[in-house]
């Protein structure tokens, strides 16, 4: 029987947790509110559910790379994590332009993003293969599955930064500070695994 209970569970914690998609949403949800970071937030789904999809498809493959793609891949997504933090920390307020952080940045972060491949990767290993291995229709739902709750935490996380936009607006200098220092947490951890 599939252990449902032990699959959310550690899909649901991975999802919530802060990554580079989180803090993006917020970030986005407090500079141009819930509605305005629409855009962005879309095309985290569209490109967490390509990922998913392409990672769990792959997934055997890429166990058999996985010692020689690791590296490149955490320099990579640490990276691009330290240039959003910096991005993020020198950014002065609410108010500004970010024309970038449309569905396009998002889409595009989902592929320098290890947590979602560590995420899928994890998730396929651990608890969908060895029920689904040989079974196409039940490995998509899995992916889609995956990606929704995904999808699910970066709106919850976008609508936080929403609801705070003011107390962001006023205090924009250290709330840049402190979701910089996460995502400059976040890239700093994935070496610490």
């Amino acid at each position: 029987m599939f252990p449902w209970f032990s699959f959310l569970t550690y899909a649901v914690i991975t999802a919530v947790t802060p990554g580079p998609n989180n803090i993006m949403s917020m970030s986005n949800g407090s500079r141009k509110g819930f509605r305005g970071a629409m855009p962005f937030t879309f095309g985290i789904w569209v490109g967490f559910t390509a990922v998913m999809l392409l990672c769990t498809a792959f997934c055997g493959a890429l166990s058999a790379l996985i010692p020689k793609i690791k590296l490149p891949m955490l320099i990579l997504g640490a990276l691009y994590m330290l240039y959003l933090a910096w991005e993020t920390f020198r950014s002065s307020g609410v108010e500004e332009d970010h024309s970038r952080d449309g569905f396009l940045a998002g889409l595009l972060l989902q592929f320098v993003n290890p947590k979602i491949y560590i995420y899928c990767i994890m998730s396929m290993e651990a608890y969908i293969l060895p029920y689904y291995h040989t079974e196409p229709l039940p490995l998509v739902g899995f992916a889609l599955l995956l990606a929704f709750i995904g999808y699910l935490f970066c709106l919850c996380w976008c609508a936080f930064g929403s609801v705070f936009r003011r107390l962001f607006s006023q205090h924009a200098k250290p709330a840049n500070t402190v979701m910089a220092l996460l995502l400059v947490y976040c890239a700093v951890s994935l070496f610490l695994a």
